[in-house]
């Protein structure tokens, strides 16, 4: 994209009045940024309202020069990149929802958005120990066969899931993360996931519609939510109150045509109740990740490797077999190969009743 390119979209998308809806309706009736540019006032008036067309026309403003710059220097930094909708590289996921962004600014691999096998799993902020392990491990079991994760950088399920992706991303075959964000793509939100953040640019994506610089504003993150559910063949929910901000992500998903999935939980566990009511819903239930892998073809994983998943999987206190299968999707017998190999190691220990936790040497 040069200069003249990334001046013309920058105008279109900061003119005051001009949002993301009447971006996209400048561009259907127009084409391209220039071309819409190149319209008169009055013309440009039959599409978006007077004052709109007004700022269209008026001169590029010096704030709309420093923000080309500085997007300028931003893409020489390597692994920066930014695509529009007139790219070929654009995500054609996106292009199937009803308002794609016009502009996707990314850092790390950006041939993960051509993916072929894109979940998200979002959850609540606050999880339970329980579902924040169990978001991990899905995560890490996913990974390994081949499933790249995408979540929004939040505290506790979205960063749970990064980090299990993350876990298994040096696998043979094995998916990675995308995290989409709420604030520019050189901005993160949480400071908490900074570190986290940084993990992902290097092993993942990091992916955002908003200018650089762009604040975590509120109504930025329902935007990304749907950037988060438009990239995925579904969106599965692990634990989620019955306001959270996970609800909107499935309800989109089900508006863009995606299917959504739901772990259950305890009926004495309020962050389970989300879940539920998606269940109640139509959602389809998920104790495994085979119930996943098998709704969209998706071949489990095969070969080694799957003994250092299983570590991943294993989580910081312990799991009995029966609790590991359901993570995995592996057979029993399976599963009693690669533990022993671990124990040997040193890797695990197997507790009584039939539990196996992190040896001294994982």
């Amino acid at each position: 994209m040069d200069r003249d390119e990334l001046t013309a979209w920058l105008r279109l998308l900061r003119a005051p009045g001009v949002g993301t809806a009447s971006a996209l309706q400048l561009l259907r009736a127009f084409g391209l940024p220039e071309q819409v540019l190149a319209q008169d006032a009055a013309t440009l008036a039959r599409v978006v309202p007077r004052a709109a067309a007004l700022a269209l026309r008026a001169p590029a403003s010096a704030a709309l020069r420093e923000q080309v710059a500085r997007t300028e220097d931003w893409l020489r930094q390597p692994g920066n990149h930014l695509l529009s909708l007139a790219d070929p590289g654009y995500p054609a996921a996106l292009l199937q929802i009803a308002d794609p962004p016009p502009l996707l600014y990314a850092r790390g691999r950006i041939e993960l958005l051509r993916a072929p096998r894109l979940l998200a799993l979002v959850g609540s902020r606050q999880p339970s120990a329980q579902g924040d392990d169990d978001a991990r491990a899905f995560a890490a079991a996913l990974a390994a066969a081949g499933v790249t994760l995408v979540s929004g950088l939040a505290l506790g399920i979205d960063a749970a899931a990064h980090r299990g992706a993350l876990q298994c991303a040096a696998l043979p075959g094995a998916g990675s993360t995308i995290a989409v964000l709420g604030t520019g793509c050189d901005r993160v939100y949480p400071a908490a996931n900074r570190a986290l953040a940084r993990s992902i640019a290097a092993q993942g994506l990091l992916l955002s519609e908003f200018e650089l610089g762009s604040a975590a504003l509120r109504d930025h993150f329902p935007r990304r939510n749907r950037i988060i559910s438009g990239l995925c063949r579904g969106v599965l929910v692990t634990e989620a109150a019955l306001h959270s901000g996970s609800l909107i992500t499935a309800r989109l998903a089900v508006e863009q045509g995606r299917e959504v999935f739901a772990v259950p939980g305890s009926i004495h566990n309020p962050l389970a109740r989300g879940c539920h009511r998606l269940l109640r819903d139509g959602a389809k239930l998920v104790e495994r990740v085979d119930d996943v892998l098998d709704e969209f073809g998706w071949a489990a994983p095969k070969g080694d490797g799957g003994a250092h998943a299983l570590l991943d999987l294993v989580g910081e206190t312990s799991a009995s077999l029966d609790e590991l299968a359901a993570r995995s999707g592996r057979d029993l017998r399976w599963l009693g190969e690669q533990l022993l190999e671990l124990e040997l190691r040193g890797e695990v220990v197997r507790l009584p009743a039939g539990r196996y936790a992190r040896g001294p040497r994982a």
